[in-house]
């Protein structure tokens, strides 16, 4: 079904010990999803050998010796044997609820993202108990903390849905919210599956770097370092730097819905000049309708909230989602 892939840093320390948190919980979803793991970085051999996942150590850096993003996804397509591929960031807890939510989008070209849970996690999990699952999640839902949208841990697509991706530096800024930005371009649905996945993310510092350098090196820096500033040229500049809160589509436990609430319809309409020519004809076609469905969502409200509400919105959706991203 699926193929998740990532690239870990060192096993050292306490990063050590929530990246073996992370792979574990994914070895845990069972065979259908299949683990690859990247880099030649101290201890990822070691764990991919003891958990009997495939480690492939060969990906192509740049001078400063960061694994580049285009070979890293151009290498996980070539070697994953599922349809479906899921980037994860090697901090990230997964459990049941992601593999389910992906079953249940139909479509063949998607993204799938959603905001992570914050925790503070010190030690190993105990993955023999048959509670672990619940344990935790009770925990999450004590001591977690909802990640703003600006925030984004994986992304699951189709086997070729990316075409060309520039050579960001991975674990620098941008990378991550240009992938939201390219499949919106590329009209596939962009999917909001925070309500229904809790991906947890173990808390750590920014210490160390992939190379083991100080991220507080102001050439290493991950947000304004010469890395993350060319990450963001690559990009092609701040319009394109997207976030969840871009996602057309959210996956909820009634099922997916397109996200047409005025809030949804503010953002989309401020990033139409990034997806589409100002000058072109659907830009004109798209700008006033949006414009008319903000104004007149309130009145909706007024008439009937639930009847007249959802008769229109279903009309609508069909309509705006041809234009905003399918």
């Amino acid at each position: 079904m699926l193929t998740i892939f990532s690239i870990p840093k060192p096993f050292l320390g306490h990063i050590g010990v929530i990246q073996r948190n992370a792979i574990r919980s994914w070895c845990e979803l069972g065979p259908a999803c299949e683990v690859l793991l990247f880099g030649d970085d101290q201890g990822v051999a070691e764990i991919a050998a003891e958990l009997g996942v495939k480690h492939i150590p060969e990906v192509a850096r740049n001078e400063f010796g960061t694994p580049l993003v285009n070979s890293l996804f151009a290498r996980a397509e070539r070697l994953a044997s599922k349809r479906l591929l899921a980037y994860v960031n090697a901090d990230i807890i997964l459990m049941d609820d992601f593999p389910q939510a992906i079953e249940r989008v139909p479509w063949r070209r998607f993204l799938v993202i959603g905001q992570r849970w914050d925790m503070d996690i010190a030690e190993m999990l105990d993955f023999t108990a048959s509670d672990w699952k619940c344990r935790l999640r009770a925990e999450v839902l004590m001591r977690g903390v909802l990640h703003p949208q600006l925030g984004v841990d994986y992304f699951v697509y189709p086997r070729g849905l990316w075409g060309e991706v520039p050579p960001f530096a991975i674990g620098r800024t941008a990378w991550d919210n240009w992938l939201i930005y390219r499949a919106r371009v590329l009209g596939a649905r962009v999917i909001d599956a925070t309500e229904v996945v809790m991906d947890v993310h173990q808390n750590h510092d920014h210490s160390y770097t992939s190379l083991g350098q100080k991220a507080l090196d102001p050439q290493n820096d991950f947000l304004k370092g010469v890395e993350a500033k060319r990450n963001l040229e690559l990009a092609g500049g701040p319009s394109h730097i997207f976030d969840i809160r871009d996602a057309t589509w959210a996956l909820t436990a009634r099922g997916l819905r397109p996200k047409l609430g005025v809030v949804d319809l503010r953002r989309h309409k401020d990033r139409l000049p990034a997806l589409l020519p100002p000058t072109g004809l659907r830009f004109r076609l798209v700008h006033p309708l949006l414009t008319l469905a903000i104004s007149l969502c309130p009145c909706l409200h007024r008439l009937h909230p639930r009847r007249v509400a959802r008769g229109l919105r279903r009309r609508a959706s069909r309509l705006l989602s041809a234009f905003i991203g399918n």
